[in-house]
């Protein structure tokens, strides 16, 4: 089939996506004897749209199962959405807001409600998965999975059961994140902190045995002191020793308490004294639980545990009468006002710190608020998580983030595992009459176990909150083949061979799906986990909104294709490096898709028809036996450096073969003889073409699926697709003596081309080459490539000499030096003094970016990536020197 003048990528990618997916090459085969190799995907949310984050994750996971399914394997890339259930619940409840009805979800009850939330679930949820086809994952839809689908929700209420029965899992009063809009717990993740100015209260507390005297502490919470517990100094702070056992009065609330000793106070900050607000600070809750024994805690009230605030932030009945009912920062204005009154303010400044807000809107400062929830047992959970990565049984890729995830596990708190949501998997916990708790899968079992304990049948109320989403998706490897049926896809694809996800989800999920897995299945979850890099912006910021700086992926697949998106994202995923991702890359990627189709287009142009039975070991043309060492080289390169989760490296390479070794130098080298009288040899070389374009049709595959597949269709004429090909195993010999000869040529046109580029030597300008110290072989080779030579390095003659003639640049290709006559075609005078010039400029510059990255200041305080955007700059300076010294070098007396 006559391949087209131009590529149209928004027609191909649609019709083969659909061809691929309608004849079920995605699916694996449970049944297959293939060694079985599996991708759990990360569930996006359903809530979702695919942005630059998601496309570099389910790009690189992509590579990988369409390479293991060419390598042979029975890949399964295993789909799947989350029910987000904060997210969706918002969407929702938004929806109502703005529906013109007023309506409310507690006005119309949680089973109303939550069908409200399905059926928007099944009009509006399958944004992300259309998008992620637009992507080009080949992941198996027909398995697909939601973490809240049937068989995903009698694993979340088992697992719940289980722990609960183990005592792994329980309820307990702690502080969480509160958010007080949504009135619910909230992760870590869900905490977004937010730069606002604001505030340093300082205040002062009279002694008890002084009231003439006080203790100064300082506070960004006002509202928050009438909760206070105790004042905490350090047991080594000279100022406040004196002080340690005594008492101070608690103002406005008219309470006298301790001041005592704890590590936590830190001399040089502050006063030095800190207020401990145990119910309402993460780190007043630790101090208040090493102290929480003690006489002068147990006798407050609450054990000096107070919690000022209801659901909704504002002021309970602990608080003082005057301050009931009031939010918290009218609460603030209130307390600072009367504090004023009482002369206690000892001064205020002006600050910008960090504020949690929700994640979702950022508009809600998140509270940390005491509740009672249930929790996970993640520190003895977290044992046998911690020993896997230990042992080797799980690595991570780069090795780096391992202690990344030491440093979590091992530092581990309990888990907070409900929310105070309608959406999501309903807690399997029913409560009878007199408060006792009744776990179990089905009410049917928890009706029956009470009416067991109280020998007849009691009223039972369920649990109205949820669990978090990240316990459902901790059970995502086992339960999406599934758990708890003992099902052959479980036995064949668990465990998983590699996990593909971004480095802030180590703890959340990673950690979790560890935890869940060693306990229910006796075994890790996934042997490898590859943390891929951060996308960035250009100038190495962070995409967001705000900034206006995002890149939507969509967007950038309208505009230049798939294909350039997913190669673009692959080729900069260098471990430990940030992506600063530019539109100018994504384009110069889709130059190198256009390059790709010209190149088929030439080839079939000059009859080089492909034939499966092509033999590289019979050609004997040393340009052919050539492309058939460095193509036996470039797979072997790139399928051992995507064995190693190298994409930069293993996209790089397949990238160097396609362009330059085989459309810059064989098809250039190739030209004469395909235009020649020698009939063996024309047709040789075309097989040979045809057979090399094939190779690299297949290992850009995994990378640029799309063009890779319409090429092969077009250019073989076959109906068999490139996706089901085997990867390229070439077992023929290179031949060294044609391997060194030609690369030999590419070296000396390289190195002439090198020298003009320099020299600012006329494109067109016809030169002639000099050859010094040549020996026998070399004069051989130029006598045999005399033609290619003068033609790609645009010498008009290839003289042999013992001289250097007055105004010659040379360069040295192995033992013999190459001259360049150049006085009758530039002033070298000129050139030299250019030069000079270009590189005083350039040192200098090196010189200031030394002297900015020498300065501690400027390192310390700088944003992380102004300080490597100025090392880059550094880097590309130092190259571009030694180029100029390079050429004046080269330039003779």
């Amino acid at each position: 089939m006559p391949i087209d003048k131009n590529y149209d990528s928004k027609a191909t990618e649609a019709k083969l996506y659909q061809r691929w997916e309608q004849s079920g090459v995605f699916a694996a085969d449970v049944h297959s004897s293939k060694t079985p190799y599996t991708i759990m995907m990360p569930p996006p949310n359903v809530t979702g749209s695919l942005h630059m984050g998601h496309s570099l994750i389910y790009t690189l996971q992509d590579v990988l199962v369409r390479y293991r399914r060419m390598k042979g394997d029975d890949g399964l890339w295993q789909p799947g959405t989350d029910h987000a259930g904060i997210a969706t619940q918002m969407v929702v409840e938004r929806q109502l807001a703005t529906s013109g009805k007023n309506e409310s979800r507690r006005e119309m009850g949680r089973e109303a409600f939550v069908k409200r939330v399905w059926e928007w679930k099944n009009e509006s949820g399958g944004t992300i998965t259309r998008q992620l086809r637009r992507l080009g994952a080949s992941c198996d839809w027909g398995r697909e999975r939601f973490t809240m689908d049937e068989g995903l929700n009698a694993a979340v209420r088992k697992v719940f059961v289980m722990l609960y029965k183990e005592g792994l899992i329980y309820k307990d009063k702690r502080l969480v994140n509160w958010d007080p809009k949504m009135m619910t717990a909230v992760s870590d993740l869900e905490v977004e902190q937010i730069e606002v100015k604001g505030h340093m209260w300082h205040f002062r507390y009279p002694l008890e045995q002084d009231p003439t005297k006080f203790i100064c502490i300082a506070t960004t919470r006002p509202e928050t002191m009438l909760g206070d517990g105790a004042v905490a100094v350090n047991p080594n702070d000279e100022r406040y020793k004196h002080l340690i056992g005594t008492y101070a009065m608690l103002p406005l609330a008219n309470r006298l308490i301790p001041i005592i000793a704890d590590e936590h106070a830190d001399p040089e900050k502050g006063s030095g004294a800190v207020k401990i607000t145990a119910a309402h600070d993460f780190n007043d809750f630790e101090v208040w639980q090493r102290h929480r024994d003690k006489d002068y805690f147990k006798r407050q009230k609450d054990g000096g545990l107070i919690n000022l605030f209801d659901a909704q932030a504002r002021m309970n009945d602990n608080a003082p009468e005057v301050y009931r009912g009031l939010d918290r920062y009218e609460a603030r204005k209130k307390v600072i006002a009367d504090l004023e009154a009482l002369d206690l303010i000892d001064k205020i400044e002006n600050i910008t710190h960090a504020v949690p807000h929700d994640e979702k809107s950022k508009s809600v400062v998140i509270e940390p608020w005491l509740s009672e929830q249930w929790y996970c047992n993640a520190p003895k959970l977290a044992e046998e998580a911690l020993k896997a990565v230990e042992d080797g049984r799980t690595k991570f890729v780069p090795e780096q983030w391992t202690n990344t995830y030491y440093s979590w596990m091992r530092n581990i708190q309990p888990w907070c595992i409900s929310r105070q949501l309608w959406w999501g998997h309903q807690i399997p916990a029913w409560y009878a009459p007199d408060g006792k708790i009744f776990v179990e899968e089905t009410e049917e079992a928890a009706n029956a176990a009470a009416k067991k304990q109280y020998g007849k049948r009691v009223e039972l109320h369920r649990d109205e909150d949820v669990l978090d989403t990240w316990f459902s998706s901790a059970l995502w490897p086992f339960s999406t083949l599934g758990w708890p049926e003992q099902t052959s896809e479980l036995a064949r694809y668990y465990p998983t061979d590699v996990l593909v996800t971004a480095f802030d989800i180590i703890f959340f999920w990673v950690a979790r799906m560890m935890m869940m897995g060693l306990h229910f299945m006796k075994d890790v979850p996934f042997r490898k986990v590859y943390i891929t890099p951060l996308v960035r912006d250009e100038k190495g910021q962070k995409m967001s909104k705000s900034k206006g700086n995002v890149i939507d992926p969509i967007d950038v697949i309208d505009k230049f294709g798939c294909d350039a998106l997913r190669f673009t994202l692959a080729n900069m995923s260098t471990p430990g490096r940030d992506i600063k991702l530019a539109t100018s890359r994504i384009e110069g990627n889709r130059n190198f898709a256009t390059k790709l189709w010209n190149a088929a287009r030439f080839c079939q142009m000059n009859e080089c028809a492909w034939s499966a039975g092509f033999d590289p070991a019979s050609v004997t043309q040393t340009v052919n036996k050539w492309i058939v060492g460095e193509t036996k080289a470039a797979v072997e390169k790139v399928s051992g450096l995507l064995d190693a989760y190298r994409f930069d490296l293993s996209s790089a390479a397949a990238y160097e073969f396609a362009w330059n070794t085989f459309c810059d130098w064989y098809l250039e080298f190739t030209k004469p003889v395909l235009t020649g009288s020698d009939e063996a040899a024309k047709a040789e070389t075309r097989a040979t073409t045809a057979w090399a374009l094939a190779q690299i049709l297949h290992l850009l595959h995994p990378f640029m699926p799309f063009i890779t597949e319409e090429l092969w269709g077009a250019f073989t004429g076959s109906d068999a697709m490139l996706i089901t090909a085997k990867w390229p195993v070439i077992t023929v010999d290179g031949n060294q003596a044609a391997q060194d000869e030609m690369n030999w040529v590419v070296r000396v046109i390289t190195s002439i081309r090198a020298v003009r580029a320099e020299l600012n030597v006329p494109a067109g300008a016809q030169i002639p080459l000099d050859v010094k110290d040549a020996s026998v072989q070399t004069i051989e080779r130029l006598e045999r490539h005399e033609a290619i030579i003068s033609r790609l390095a645009r010498l008009s003659e290839i003289t042999l000499t013992n001289a250097v003639a007055t105004g010659s640049a040379q360069t040295v290709v192995g033992e013999a030096t190459l001259i360049l006559p150049l006085a009758a075609i530039i002033d070298l005078d000129q050139e030299r003094a250019r030069l000079k010039k270009e590189s005083e400029k350039i040192a200098a510059e090196i010189r200031k970016l030394d002297a900015k990255l020498g300065n501690k200041d400027f390192t310390d305080r700088a944003p992380a990536e102004v300080v490597e955007e100025q090392r880059e700059r550094k880097a590309d300076a130092e190259a571009t020197l030694a180029k100029i010294e390079a050429a004046r070098k080269s330039l003779a007396g």
